[in-house]
């Protein structure tokens, strides 16, 4: 279509050309096909008049001048167009990918649209430069053809031509350049939700997995365990997760069964850094059970200041020998509370106070950040367990709360009506952790432990 305008520039201007000085003069004008535009057509050399070119030969000149530039021109436009189809077809992988459906493409990064950036912001950059460079130049050949042809006019079919054509590419391309901003703005947004979406089903799984681990028991419920340790060696033994924080008072309960003999071992103990014996019970030998707190010196050498029925009978003592008998094969209940003030301390067997005493450390305040112990005595922080004091039966209920609990509330939990879990530790299956053959089973309900006793 170029070259058909070319050509009707050569005829507008051989007929003016037919009124001016030169009538012998005449043009034959052949409409040229766009390859013959593309590779150029050569014309004649016309003779030259006193070394000047005429007006008629300046003007062919420009418009051959002009049609090379219009092929040019025509040339950079496909290869633009080309790229605004790579770049649509690259956006319609990009939405293949986001929908799951294209196959799997390698993640290497390569950029499979050649020099064509990625981003279609510089892609739109890029083709606004080249439109301004066109405009830039078709503006240059009309003010050279005014310049040069100042008797000549161009015909304006062919200017309105060229600006209507630009005008139509122009608008072509910003109507390319807005579907690629929607498309790119699309795809983003679907791209975030999608990550939203997988982000809160994997949240969704993830805490579903946390709620399966935590009532992951072999138990009716997470209380309803026992540790069983049948053998009396210095590696059976359970530990408690929890360790406990400072204290001025507490209360300690638990369900246990023994008949070993003698001496039914170390039911608990409770070690911290500089202190093995912080809180320790312990049936040792042929000796009464006795509760040792803040022991430096290991209880065990001081029966002999002791009197019966845990009367203390010397100030500021850190064992006391309590009024207690379970070796005999059966369930049975114990709790024992303590506070800093003078030491003041209970003992209670099956919901029965059974005794009751004074200045068992006191004024001492519990360490916190040490190690719990289930059925062995330790010498160090958690370790150095002697055989001789282990614990030979079974443990279940093992709660400590950082009060001492009214004598009601001992009473409904040994008889089972009331379950009152620990607030320091609480008897809880994921917070025991048995080693060296001790084990985990289903407890006997509070009720047949009851109906043992």
């Amino acid at each position: 279509m170029l070259a058909l305008l070319a050509a009707g520039v050569v005829l507008a201007v051989a007929a003016g050309a037919q009124d001016g000085p030169a009538p012998s003069n005449r043009f034959v004008c052949t409409a040229l096909p766009p390859e013959a535009a593309r590779a150029g057509c050569p014309l004649p050399a016309m003779p030259m008049q006193g070394g000047a070119l005429s007006p008629e030969e300046e003007l062919r000149a420009a418009v051959l001048q002009l049609r090379e530039t219009v092929v040019q021109q025509k040339e950079t436009l496909g290869s633009q167009r080309e790229a605004i189809r790579e770049l649509t077809a690259k956006l319609a992988r990009c939405e293949g990918l986001a929908g799951g459906k294209a196959p799997g493409r390698a993640a290497s990064g390569k950029d499979t649209m050649g020099d064509l950036p990625r981003d279609p912001g510089h892609v739109v950059e890029q083709l606004s430069r080249s439109l301004q460079t066109l405009k830039d130049r078709l503006e240059s050949l009309e003010h050279q053809l005014r310049a040069n042809v100042s008797n000549a006019v161009l015909p304006g079919d062919f200017r309105e031509v060229l600006q209507r054509r630009l005008g139509e590419l122009e608008r072509q391309l910003l109507r390319k350049v807005a579907e690629l901003e929607d498309e790119k703005s699309l795809l983003h947004n679907e791209t975030s939700a999608h990550r939203q979406k997988t982000e809160s089903a994997l949240n969704a799984l993830l805490q579903r997995v946390t709620e399966l681990e935590r009532g992951n028991s072999a138990f009716k419920s997470p209380d309803a365990f026992k540790v069983s340790l049948p053998l009396r060696t210095n590696y059976l033994y359970g530990k408690i997760k929890k360790t406990l924080p400072e204290l001025y008072a507490f209360t300690i309960c638990l369900w246990l069964r023994s008949s070993a003999s003698p001496g039914i071992g170390t039911p608990f103990s409770y070690a911290v850094p500089g202190q093995a014996n912080e809180i320790v019970l312990i049936e040792w030998g042929n000796n009464p059970i006795e509760l040792l707190i803040n022991d430096k010196e290991h209880g065990l050498l001081k029966r002999s200041a002791l009197g019966v029925c845990g009367t203390l009978l010397q100030p500021h003592l850190n064992v006391a020998q309590l009024p207690l008998f379970v070796s005999d094969g059966k369930w049975h209940h114990i709790c024992v509370t303590w506070t800093t003030r003078d030491g003041m301390w209970e003992a209670f067997q099956d919901g029965e106070k059974l005794g009751t005493g004074e200045n068992l450390a006191p004024w001492h305040p519990i360490k916190p950040g040490g190690v719990l112990i289930l059925g062995q005595e330790q010498d160090t922080v958690g370790g150095r367990f002697d055989a001789t004091q282990a614990f030979v039966g079974e443990l279940s209920q093992f709660n400590i709360w950082d009060r001492v609990l009214r004598a009601q509330e001992i009473i409904n939990i040994a008889n089972c009506s009331t379950n009152m879990p620990g607030n320091i530790i609480p008897w809880v299956d994921n917070n025991v952790d048995v080693f060296g053959g001790a084990s985990k089973w289903p407890v006997e309900t509070c009720e047949e432990r009851l109906l043992d006793l």
